[in-house]
């Protein structure tokens, strides 16, 4: 018995290592994408912490913001509180949309 590794690569099918190479350009595609999306969240997390709201709209666009990142957690999986995740958001964006436009 040997302990070198062996290549699966070079027993593959072509058929096989196509496949292999998808599922490999899929998830590093995937994880740039989540690179992606940290950076992003990073930048806005920063920018809501640069300076307090001044309106109110702007903090319950914050308070959307942190309400959707709480919804993500494991915490906030059973469906009481999505159920109640949601109905907090459907009140924040009612009662953004129904405030008056400033010129």
């Amino acid at each position: 018995m040997s302990d070198d590794p062996v290549s699966l690569d070079a027993r593959r099918s072509t058929e096989g290592q196509m496949a292999t190479d998808f599922r490999r350009h899929a998830l590093r595609e995937f994880e740039a994408d989540q690179e992606a999306l940290r950076k992003r969240q990073e930048e806005l997390e920063a920018q809501f912490l640069a300076e307090p709201s001044v309106t109110w709209i702007e903090a319950a666009v914050k308070a959307q913001y942190l309400i959707r990142r709480y919804a993500e957690t494991a915490e906030a999986g059973d469906a009481r509180k999505q159920k109640l995740i949601q109905r907090a958001l459907g009140d924040l964006a009612r009662l953004i949309e129904s405030e008056p436009k400033k010129p």
